[in-house]
This record gives C-alpha cells, structure tokens and sequence, in this order.
C-alpha cells in the first residue's frame, strides 16, 4: 500500500483492491485510514478502524490477540543482497558477522534474531521499507531479509540491487478485526474465498505483478481447508507463542540492553551539547558582529525545525557525502540540536551577572579573560545547572527518536517487544520504570541544586 504519485491522498496497492472487494461484499465502501505498520494491530483492536491489512503477517501472537481471517496471499522472505554479490549470500548463515537489515516486530525481524545466536547475523532494524534498501546500496548493509512483494517493489526503485531467488522461510498475509467480532470476520473469510474461487484475487495479484507459481496451491488448500491459519502459516521459522511471563523475562535482558544504550547516547550528546552550547553563548556574547549573527542563525535554524528532521538529514541526506555511522548521526543530531537550547541557557547566565561586578572587575584591573573566568563565569555555572539538568532529563526522553537511523534504543526495543507479544501493556510499563529509573536522580538533583541555590540567595 502507497500513495498515489500522480494523487498523494489517494492511496494504491494490491492489499487497497482486496480491501475494496471485501468492503463491496460487505455492501460498504471502503475508507482507507493510515497508521505506522508497528500500530495497526493496537488501532484495530481499539476501534480506528474495521479491518487492518497491508503486508499483516500471519503469527500465533496476533491470532491470539485478534479476530483474524484466512490468509488471503501467501509470500516468501528473501534476501536482497547487492549485484556485487549476488551468489556470495544465499542463505543466513553465509551472512555471518553481517549487518542484515529489516522492518522490527516481523517474521523477517525474528528470523534475524535467530540467526543471531545460530550464524552470528548483525540484524538491524527499520521503522519502514524504504531505507533498508536505500542502506543496502549504500554499503552500510550487506543484505535486507524482507517480504518478496517489498523486495521486488524496491529493486525496480532502486539500482544495483539483486533478490535471492530461494525463499528463506514462506508465510502468509492476513487481515486483523477487533478480537470480539467474529461474526464480522466470518463474513469476510467468505468473501475471501469468493473472490478466490471466481479469480478476482488472481487478476488483482497479476495486475500488480505479484501472482506466482505457489498462489495457485495456496488458493486450493483455502478452498478445502487444508492450510490451519492457526499456527500462522510460517514453515521453518516461527516458535511456538511463549507465554506472556515468558516473553518478558526473554525480552527484560534486550531492554535493559538498549536502556544501557539510550543513556550513553544521553551523556555523550549532553556533553557534545554543553561543549558547543558553550562555544556559541560565549561568541555571541563576545564575538565580532559577523559571528554574532551567523550563531544566531545557526540557534534559530536549529530550534525552529524538528530534531527528527535533522536525524534524517545526518543520516540519509549527507550520505552521499559523508557515511556517518548511525550511532555517530545519533549523537551528532542530539548534540547539535541541545547545543543550541544550552546556549541559550549560557548566553542568558552570563548577561544576567550585574554590570556592576564586570565593571569592578575590569577597573581592578582584570582582562576580559580573567573577567569571564573568575567572576561572570562561576556566577553563570551556578544560573545555568539547575536549567542543564532539567534539559539532560529532556535529551533523555528525546532519545527515543533516533530509532528512525536505527539505533535500538529503549524505546525502539520496548516497540519490537509489543509487536511480537501483541500488547503494549507490559512493555510500556516495564520501558517507563526504566525511563523512571534512568531521569528520577536527575530530576532530584536539578530540584536540589535549585532548592539550595535559592536558600543561599535569601
């Protein structure tokens, strides 16, 4: 599913014409409502919408979740490798040592974490299905495990590229409805195989160019029965569902893996952002006019526009100057984006130590250097780090946003594991004790500073 080019709200794609097929049998038109693909099953299940499809992988966690129907097209995961080497990587194990890259909370991504602790695959995880091939290209990947329907889709956009042609592992997609209405979801399991028996679905497939040798079959084991969507149709790749207590204390070690990561990504961007907000508030104080107004364009450019926009212009608009490693692109879009709010801070700190005392100062005989670092400077420290701490508890949270380069941070990790459990309960509350645990001291000791600092100004 994807935006018309010649219409962009009007969206296109196989899955939008089987959802038309489904809302005629249903007698309704259908209304297309668009969520990240990690949402669709929590919309659902809350009401946004009737149905979720679009590339909704058939697994025992989601049956267990939601109502959901037959499979209604059956695909592969494939490797994507570069022309380069094609023939060199044709299974996971070959790729070990590798980083393979893939969209989290799929069959593709818990393929790769298997892989992981079997052939030592690197897998790195997207929150879409578009740069891991952009990535590929680039060399910062060295193969993409992803659907057969996106891996085609993205080697005719971009060049270079080469797909396996063996099938890693073979699943199905399905459509998902509210897990109490069932009646609903009968209805559509007999529209699905309708339009299965008189080919609207193959001309549908054809049209798109994703009809293969393996739907026919496929279609025939829908008609008798013979495919049990209950074990999730995946051959050779998915688990038996753990159970929820199994599932957390299986994913508690990976949180606090990334929550080790979200806050040394924290303190080095903290400390790039006290560094350089530093180096500006002191030149827009002291600097000559030229460099006064090009720090004061650089403060207003960088806080009037989203950190995230700037995580993307590091990380994929400079690539093809510059390949920053997504690790570096995230604290360098941290840093330089807190840099300007402390600056501010700074710049505020140092005017407001009275002209009174620099100008005792100076008639003491002080330089400005001696001035800046005996007395404006201290004075400032103190104005400014109760307001840095508070700003360090806020790089903290906005720490989370780098997981759209690929860093798998606290956040991203606590999404993967509600993907694969199907519950956002006890993953947000075990991500928000560890958000708790990681801020708390620093919110305490921005209270305290500013508690004793004013005890001692009274």
């Amino acid at each position: 599913m994807e935006a018309d080019p010649n219409n962009p709200s009007v969206v296109r794609g196989f899955d939008v014409e089987v959802a038309e097929e489904i809302a005629k049998g249903l007698g309704r038109r259908a209304e297309f409502v668009q969520v990240a693909f990690a949402d669709i099953d929590q919309s659902v299940q809350r009401g946004d919408f009737v149905i979720g499809m679009s590339g909704v992988e058939d697994t025992p966690a989601r049956r267990a979740m939601l109502a959901a129907t037959i499979p209604y097209f059956q695909f592969h995961e494939v490797l994507t490798v570069r022309d380069a080497d094609r023939g060199k990587f044709t299974s996971l194990a070959a790729l070990r040592g590798r980083r393979v890259g893939t969209l989290g909370g799929t069959i593709a991504y818990e393929l790769l974490l298997a892989a992981q602790k079997s052939d030592g695959v690197l897998p790195v995880s997207y929150d879409d299905d578009v740069h891991p091939y952009s990535d590929l290209q680039q060399g910062r990947l060295d193969a993409v495990l992803l659907d057969n329907v996106i891996a085609a889709r993205s080697t005719r956009r971009t060049p270079g590229l080469y797909t396996e042609p063996r099938p890693v592992a073979t699943s199905h997609y399905i459509g998902v409805l509210a897990r109490e209405n069932t009646v609903m979801r009968d209805r559509v399991n007999e529209i699905l195989r309708a339009r299965m028996r008189d080919g609207t679905l193959e001309r549908i497939y054809r049209k798109w160019g994703i009809w293969d040798e393996y739907q026919t079959p496929f279609f025939a084991s829908q008609w008798s029965g013979g495919l049990q969507p209950a074990d999730g149709g995946l051959k050779a790749a998915a688990p038996p569902r753990p159970s929820l207590l199994a599932a957390t204390k299986a994913y508690f070690p990976a949180l606090l893996r990334a929550s080790l990561i979200t806050i040394v990504l924290s303190c080095l961007a903290m400390a790039l952002a006290v560094v350089a907000g530093v180096l500006i508030a002191s030149g827009r104080v002291y600097g000559a006019k030229p460099v006064r107004a090009l720090l004061t364009i650089y403060v207003e450019v960088v806080r009037g526009t989203p950190v995230l926009l700037q995580l993307f212009v590091l990380y994929y608009g400079l690539s093809a100057v510059i390949k920053l490693p997504a690790f570096i692109a995230a604290l360098l879009g941290l840093g330089l984006n807190y840099a300007a709010y402390e600056s501010e801070i700074y710049r505020g700190a140092l005017e407001a130590v009275s002209r009174g005392q620099l100008e005792a100062a100076r008639t003491l005989g002080l330089t400005e250097g001696q001035v800046l670092r005996l007395v404006r400077g201290p004075q400032a420290f103190r104005l400014a780090l109760a307001p840095m701490t508070n700003d360090f508890v806020a790089l903290l949270k906005d720490s989370s946003l780098v997981s759209v380069i690929t860093v798998i941070e606290l956040t991203k990790q606590t999404a993967i594991f509600a993907a694969n459990i199907g519950s956002w309960v006890i993953p947000g509350i075990l991500c928000a004790a560890l958000y708790l645990l990681l801020s708390l001291p620093l919110s305490r000791l921005a209270g305290w500073l500013e508690t004793r600092w004013r005890m001692g100004t009274e």
